[in-house]
């Protein structure tokens, strides 16, 4: 089987060195001078005249006075100046035979003190003394240093060298597995294949731990399986090691039956299932999600004889905490306790990390209690995990207290860590924070990478602060770290998002005249800004060029230019892109859909919106509760209340949640309906469904009780929200006042303001001309007067249109002094009087 590798390696280059070899082989009989002369070896053009004298010498020196005494004398430096490859041969072939030691240590001498470049022939004389003698270590040192220096493909030459000038030494089988096993250990495959093959030629038998190495390294290969056939034809006993690669193999080759087939046929051999085996099993059921069948391997090792160790209960633990299997996995750590096995610092993370998949922090905090009580302390994975888990809770608090505990304990924080934090500040909006943190971590000698600097840009131009990204986007690349397109759409999107389009726009042309390859997704955001300011041919534009750079738009593309005709009212040609997306090979989606429809809803084309729907459901797409949100919001607006309502519960029957904005929308369409009962029925729902309420939604019941209700029931509302402590906005203040000025109440519209200025809310002239517009058409002049005097007092200056009102109550009600006090203030404020 192995013998098709012999074809891989013989490149033009191998082949015309084999070919030379061979011609030389043959025209004359192998000696050590045509051993030695092979292929390009380091030598001198011809041998001095001299140069058996210098062999002798140097074979008398050593032999008489051994090589330490010999190598002091002043001549010695001399002799060696003057060798060259061939002589050392020589001196070396003869040292082998005579003397081992002196050959070994001659060898090293010429090589470490003088400099001297070995040839293949000298290299492997010290290669076969050192087998002859067992001295293993030092052998697999010289073949390790000499594949270095021959690199891949040498196999073919090295080999033939063996067969001309070693065939009949002594211990030539320990060279040849020893290089078989070099070639695999230094990542040289092939090659190693090659000397097999040779190997198999010759009748040598390669050892157990050559064919262990070499299938580590084709684990990942079908090849693997060649080499174990191979094996098992040479007789070669395997090792426990044997098995355990081959299942591993296996099982990173995806061919899961294959390798359970393989542990059972080799149940109950002399070399059968071990602990490892049985754990590369469990670990791939386990990332698989079969872990029932792990625990089937795991009480199949007792039935085998043998006991699973820390790792075995590990792999399973970690499988049930996966599977979300907590007390199962919490039994196995007790059942690990009672064989003997103590649960290590890796078992307690496993489970913590298992308690905080579930949001269980409680539990993995009790967890770490019994650790510490065990006497084993929170490592940095520990701390990772918990600070991860509270970062996706949204405990960002937490999280930053452990890093302080961390950094307490000695621990330093690694760049995951970091990131996370940085990630999760960002999205608070606490961008400052992460800044500061991200200062800390160069303190801290910690090189933040391309997602942390992405993670930081990202949400400085979130914030608006572009200028800033594009500094901390600068000292990026003066660190050697290049930014990829996530870090380029950040600031493409801060620009964007800023509304400052024409910089986006010159930001976005350099990256296209750069070298660099151009995202869809850097094309999506440009596009997408010029939509949300109304552009709409530039974006189209820029559809036109993602197809003339040889790219295809996506799903996102189309909508945000669907969204674009939409927004510029021409609704036909968005539907238009529906037919043209269909022809770029792609799939409309649910937001695609929404987009359009929400343009009908606002156009009161029912119709066509409902016509969507069928349309959806024939192609599989499944309406998110924002497509929802948008119909009821058509049929509102058509006041089909009954059939907005039916939709509202079809919504929870199919699974989707209908959100504060689905609720509002509805109320509100039955506030103007003066079905207040209805209104509150559905405000009531939210509750039940745990949905809080939002500003939006107490306003709209206020003004409904305003507006198409009882105002004694608004007022009512207000107290008993103001009773339970919520918080309500300006809008909900405003609108009582206004209501009790309509109604003639100006005690409780006063009463109402003093409230609104009490809770710090900032109040305009225009708040002051509504109040007092309301009171004036009232023709309650007294009451708009003190309005006006009260906006006086908080330094607000009033305006001609205010003033006119004033005069005109005034004069109305016959209020003269009031009409010349007004003037006077007017004349103040250098208002003209008509």
């Amino acid at each position: 089987m192995l013998s098709k590798w012999r074809k891989p390696l013989h490149s033009p280059l191998n082949l015309q060195i084999l070919a030379s070899v061979s011609s030389f082989i043959l025209s004359k009989p192998p000696s050590v001078s045509t051993a030695a002369s092979l292929a390009d070896e380091p030598t001198t053009s011809s041998v001095a005249p001299d140069s058996g004298e210098t062999v002798r010498v140097i074979l008398s020196g050593l032999r008489c006075l051994g090589l330490r005494r010999f190598v002091n004398r002043y001549y010695f430096k001399n002799l060696i100046s003057m060798l060259n490859c061939s002589q050392v041969d020589q001196i070396l072939e003869y040292l082998s035979v005579e003397n081992a030691d002196s050959a070994v240590d001659f060898f090293h001498l010429l090589r470490n003190e003088f400099g001297f470049r070995h040839s293949r022939f000298s290299k492997f004389v010290v290669l076969h003394v050192l087998a002859r003698k067992r001295q293993l270590k030092e052998l697999r040192l010289v073949m390790d240093q000499m594949l270095l220096e021959e690199g891949s493909g040498s196999a073919p030459v090295l080999c033939e060298l063996l067969l001309s000038g070693f065939r009949r030494w002594d211990s030539s089988n320990v060279v040849w597995d020893v290089l078989a096993c070099a070639y695999s250990r230094s990542e040289m495959v092939h090659d190693a294949l090659f000397v097999l093959v040779k190997m198999k030629d010759l009748n040598l038998v390669a050892s157990i731990q050559t064919y262990n190495n070499l299938l580590y390294k084709l684990r990942h290969t079908n090849i693997m399986w060649d080499v174990y056939n191979e094996k098992k034809i040479s007789g070669t006993p395997q090792s426990e090691y044997t098995t355990s690669i081959i299942i591993d193999g296996l099982c990173r080759q995806s061919r899961f039956q294959d390798a359970v087939l393989f542990l059972r046929d080799i149940e109950g051999k002399e070399f059968g299932p071990s602990v490892v085996s049985f754990n590369t099993i469990m670990s791939r059921s386990c990332k698989l999600g079969f872990v029932d069948v792990a625990k089937s391997f795991f009480c199949l090792m007792f039935k085998c004889g043998l006991l699973p160790d820390a790792y075995s209960y590990n792999i399973l633990i970690n499988g049930l905490c996966e599977a979300e299997s907590m007390e199962e996995a919490l039994e196995f750590t007790d059942d690990m306790e009672m064989h003997g096995v103590e649960p290590d610092i890796v078992t307690y993370n496993i489970l913590a990390k298992g308690f905080c998949l579930l949001g269980f922090m409680s539990g993995a905090w009790k967890l770490i209690q019994k650790m510490l009580i065990k006497g084993l302390n929170p490592n940095l994975v520990t701390y990772t995990i918990l600070i991860c888990r509270y970062c996706l809770v949204g405990n960002i608090e937490e999280a930053l207290n452990l890093r302080k505990e961390m950094i307490s304990q000695g621990f330093q924080l690694n760049i995951i860590s970091y990131t996370v934090l940085l990630s999760y500040l960002c999205k608070s909006g606490r961008v400052d924070e992460a800044l500061q943190l991200f200062c800390e971590m160069g303190a801290d000698g910690l090189q933040p990478d391309i997602v942390s600097y992405s993670v930081l840009i990202h949400g400085l131009c979130k914030r608006g602060d572009v200028q800033q990204a594009i500094q901390l986007y600068s000292e990026m690349c003066l660190n050697g770290i290049f930014p990829n397109s996530v870090t380029h759409g950040a600031i493409l999107m801060g620009f964007c998002e800023k509304g400052m389009i024409p910089k986006a726009r010159m930001y976005f042309d350099s990256l296209i005249n750069s070298s660099l390859t151009l995202d869809i997704t850097l094309y999506n955001i440009m596009i997408d800004g010029y939509v949300k300011v109304g552009n709409i041919g530039e974006a189209v534009k820029l559809y036109k060029q993602i197809g003339e750079k040889g790219m295809s738009p996506t799903i996102v593309t189309f909508n945000s230019l669907i969204y674009g005709f939409c927004k510029n009212r021409k609704v036909d040609e968005a539907r238009k892109l529906l037919n043209i997306i269909k022809l770029s090979g792609l799939e409309p989606s649910a937001v695609t859909y929404t987009i359009l429809m929400n343009a009908y809803c606002d156009e009161g084309n029912m119709q066509n919106l409902l016509e969507l729907l069928p349309e959806m459901e024939a192609k599989a797409i499944g309406l998110t509760h924002i497509t929802y949100t948008v119909v009821i919001k058509g049929l509102c607006k058509q006041r089909k209340l009954q059939e907005s309502w039916v939709l509202l519960e079809e919504m929870y029957a199919k699974g989707l949640t209908p959100d504060q904005i689905t609720y509002n929308t509805v109320i509100q369409a039955f506030c103007k309906a003066k079905d207040m009962i209805k209104a509150f029925q559905l405000f009531d729902k939210m509750l039940m469904h745990n949905l809080e309420p939002t500003y939006a939604t107490y306003n709209i019941l206020i003004n409904g009780l305003c507006v198409y209700g009882d105002l004694k029931d608004a007022d009512n509302l207000l107290v008993s929200l103001q009773d339970k402590e919520i918080n309500l906005n300006k809008i909900a203040y405003t609108t009582m006042i206004k209501a009790h000025c309509v109604k003639g109440d100006a005690n409780k519209a006063v009463m109402y303001f003093h409230q609104m200025v009490g809770k710090g809310f900032e109040v305009s002239i225009r708040d002051y001309s509504a109040v007092i517009s309301r009171l004036c058409k009232r023709h309650l002049a007294t009451e708009a007067k003190y309005f006006f005097c009260l906006m006086l007092s908080y330094g607000v200056s009033p305006d001609e249109k205010i003033c006119k009102m004033m005069l005109n109550a005034f004069h109305r009600c016959g209020h003269l002094n009031s009409v010349f006090e007004l003037l006077a203030e007017m004349i103040k404020f250098g208002l003209v009087c008509d």
